[in-house]
């Protein structure tokens, strides 16, 4: 086995021989880029080999990867640089390079451990990745805001590292270097003014970095900073108020202004968008509309000038920007006034009712006219209807006082409906009206009135007890418990010499009954007062006069006169045999306690063998002859007279009378001188003068009243006598007459043959055109119309001088 071939193995036992021994380890420094041949040390010397041992023993390197940049002279011990040393190949960025060596000698074998420290010199300038770096910073960046800046290479360590930065003078950066340690220093761009886009949009700077080496070496980067735009402009208006005016009521579309506003930022961040602000909520932007693109705004909804007669709209601008920035103006829009809104009239604190007795100046309510336009056009003056008794008085401003201007009467109005009339001084004027509408309450300030000042009535005699005879009704134009009426009785009729009341009126119905059964013949009429007084605080009343008139039945038979008698007897009358036809024999006289036809008597022969010789008067009731006697008649004629009356049912009394024929005749004469009237006989005497003269002046008198009557009535009336006829005197074949006028009738019946005339006054049994037959518990009574015409007065004055005229005519005719 050859030497080289135990070579490997006889290292390898060494190193196993070796492994255990351990000995102080050897450094040595050679710089980098160092010759070739220079010396790194003594190793042989560091080893304690002395210069024999160190060939003998062949100190030599152990090969490895280290092996080949030193080698050692076996003859001086010296370790030296074989090749060139390029730390930064070697150890590239490790701040200690070291190559680890090992060293061995034989005889005996030993091995030796040390480091070579390569030392670093400045042999590389920095280098930056680029030669010009390019920023984009922001123009809204803050001040002392950093940026990082790219780092200088610099291959070298130590101090031969980059170890500072130079920054080119500049307003806006600075340079912040920092420094870690020997291999970490590096620079920060720090702003110290703010960028502005505006004012210089691009900034180029140079960076300088330089290491430690001595020399220094350096090298520069070029910087150009681009300043970003950001939105820091606020759009700005052209100016900050806009005022306007435009008329109420403008159409849809109308133009109102234009705003403007620009903005100094680039892109989106100049471009503007318009928009209205509602501020507070306020719905009165809503009439308006704003062009977003050109600022336009226009009108879009009712402009009211009494809603709002100035609007103030809030315009932002807003530009498109990331972070949007905008700016406000204000828009004034005045709206002028037209005549667009009535008058407004409002009622308040009214008194709905108020008293009829309420004096003049009473307030019944507090009125208030507002118009909605301005100057002229809200300029309002108030009227009142002229017809009602109220006035508008002015208070305070636009308040009015409604007053009472006038005497209320609930009776005449119980209800005002008050127009009031509001107008303005616009142009055309416009106008409104308002109603109200006011009650009159009632006082009592009228007293309960009857419809006559004098009621008729009529009731028939032998009306049993309690009948109804009229119902008294009094008027009371008030209200409630003022216009109540109770019904009393004040005064009987002082004709009436009994004390006991005859009627009693019900207070609630005003029913007058009779407490008595009249007797026509006893009582033909009576008088009483009703009064009325109604419930009113303090109580009104009033009163009428009642006149009863009883009527007349037919409940008394006729009762012959003397010389005559009608109970049983019988009456002789002589009559000369030579009597001639129409000769007088007797006059039968009756009276009838009734009146009216009930009283009007006719007379007849009942016998019918007494009735071929005599005749009777039926209305005055004389016997006379109808022929000459005749031999064959009979010598005693006895006649049997029926006296009936003309009532229903017809009640009559018969008288007996035996005519006797003699053929003596002065035995007629005596009978016949005492049968005879004595006032024919009688010189014409002072007495029969005076009545004569009266019959002549009341004739006179009552003619001329009943001319004027017929003047006046003529006179007043359109239709002549239409309305009340002239007065009748009709004359019956029996010699009665009788006077009739209008619709009522007057019946005077007399006979002139009688010692003494029957004068019957009375009015027509028949009731008056204007009564009524009223049935009251049986009985009939009739009832007047509640009116008296002033011409039935002129009938009764009328009827009382015809009275007058006929008793006292019959009385001068009977003498």
């Amino acid at each position: 086995m050859t030497r080289q071939e135990h070579l490997p193995w006889a290292l390898f036992l060494l190193l196993l021989r070796l492994w255990n021994i351990v000995s102080g380890q050897i450094v040595y420094s050679v710089s980098e880029e160092a010759n070739q041949g220079t010396t790194v040390g003594n190793l042989g010397k560091d080893l304690n080999l002395n210069i024999q041992e160190l060939e003998s023993r062949m100190l030599q390197i152990v090969p490895g990867s280290n092996e080949r940049y030193f080698g050692v002279n076996v003859k001086t011990g010296i370790l030296y640089v074989r090749e060139r040393i390029d730390r930064e190949e070697l150890c590239a960025r490790q701040t200690k390079c070291s190559l680890p060596l090992e060293a061995i000698v034989n005889s005996p074998m030993h091995l030796y451990r040390f480091e070579v420290n390569i030392l670093d010199v400045n042999d590389n300038s920095p280098i930056f990745d680029s030669a010009i770096e390019y920023l984009n910073i922001s123009e809204s960046a803050f001040q002392g805001e950093t940026f990082n800046l790219p780092s200088a290479y610099d291959a070298d360590m130590g101090s031969n590292s980059v170890k500072s930065y130079k920054l080119s003078p500049n307003e806006h950066f600075s340079l912040d270097v920092q420094s870690g340690g020997d291999q970490s220093v590096s620079a920060e761009l720090v702003l110290q003014k703010a960028l502005d886009r505006e004012k210089q949009s691009v900034i180029q700077l140079l960076l300088t970095a330089v290491d430690g080496g001595k020399p220094p070496r350096s090298e520069t980067l070029q910087i150009i900073v681009n300043v970003l735009d950001v939105n820091d402009n606020v759009p700005v208006f052209s100016k900050p108020l806009y005022k306007v005016s435009i008329s109420e009521n403008a159409p849809f579309g109308t133009l109102v202004t234009t705003v403007n506003a620009t903005d100094l930022d680039e892109g989106l961040n100049s471009e503007i968008v318009y928009s209205f602000i509602n501020h507070n909520n306020d719905n009165n932007v809503d009439v308006f509309a704003i062009n977003p693109e050109t600022g336009e705004i226009t009108v879009t909804g009712e402009v009211d000038h009494e809603s709002n007669g100035a609007i103030e709209i809030r315009v932002q601008a807003k530009d498109r920007g990331h972070n949007p920035r905008a700016a406000r103006c204000k828009v004034l829009v005045e709206i002028t006034d037209s005549n667009d809104n009535s008058p407004e009239i409002s009622v308040t604190s009214l008194i709905n009712t108020v008293k009829e007795n309420a004096a003049v100046g009473t307030m019944v309510g507090l009125v208030t006219v507002s118009d909605k336009d301005d100057g002229k056009n809200g300029v309002v003056h108030c009227k009142i209807s002229p017809s009602a008794p109220f006035k508008l008085q002015p208070s305070y401003k636009n308040y009015y006082s409604l007053v009472v201007d006038g005497q209320l009467d609930r009776e005449r109005a119980s209800q005002y409906n008050v127009t009031i009339t509001a107008t303005d001084e616009g142009t055309p004027p416009l106008s409104s009206t308002s109603v109200i509408s006011v009650h009159v309450s009632d006082v009592n300030d009228n007293s309960p009135y009857f419809p006559e000042p004098v009621i008729n009535m009529y009731l028939k005699e032998n009306s049993p007890v309690g009948t109804v005879i009229y119902t008294v009704s009094a008027f009371d134009p008030d209200l409630n418990e003022n216009a109540k009426v109770a019904y009393s009785l004040l005064v009987m009729s002082t004709k009436d010499a009994s004390p006991s009341p005859k009627v009693n009126v019900n207070s609630f119905s005003g029913d007058i009954s009779s407490l008595q059964s009249f007797n026509f013949e006893e009582v033909k009429t009576f008088q009483f007062q009703v009064q009325a007084t109604d419930s009113g605080v303090p109580p009104l009343s009033s009163s009428v006069t009642v006149n009863v008139f009883i009527l007349d039945e037919n409940d008394n038979s006729p009762v012959v006169l003397p010389p005559y008698s009608g109970q049983g007897s019988v009456n002789t009358e002589n009559i000369p045999y030579s009597a001639e036809a129409g000769y007088f024999v007797a006059k039968i006289r009756a009276v009838d306690a009734d009146s009216g036809y009930n009283a009007l008597l006719s007379y007849h022969i009942t016998e019918p063998k007494g009735s071929s010789l005599f005749r009777i008067g039926s209305s005055n009731g004389e016997i006379r002859t109808k022929r000459r006697m005749s031999d064959n008649d009979l010598k005693t004629h006895p006649l049997v007279i029926l006296i009936s009356d003309h009532g229903e049912p017809s009640l009559s009394a018969t008288v007996s009378i035996d005519v006797v024929v003699v053929e003596d005749g002065s035995e007629v004469g005596l009978h016949t001188s005492f049968r005879q009237l004595p006032a024919k006989e009688e010189s014409f005497s002072d007495l029969n003068l005076y009545l004569l003269i009266a019959i002549v002046s009341v004739s006179v008198i009552f003619l001329l009243s009943l001319i004027s009557l017929i003047a006046v009535k003529c006179h007043r009336t359109d239709g002549g006598l239409s309305k009340y006829s002239a007065p009748v005197i009709t004359t019956h074949p029996d010699g009665s007459w009788s006077y009739s006028k209008s619709t009522q009738q007057y019946d005077v019946c007399f006979s002139s043959d009688t010692l003494k005339s029957d004068v019957v006054v009375f009015p027509t049994p028949f009731p008056p055109a204007d009564a009524e037959l009223i049935s009251i518990n049986g009985a009939d009574t009739f009832k007047r119309n509640q009116t008296l015409p002033n011409s039935e007065k002129v009938r009764k004055f009328a009827y009382i001088f015809l009275n007058t005229f006929v008793r006292i005519y019959s009385m001068g005719f009977s003498l």
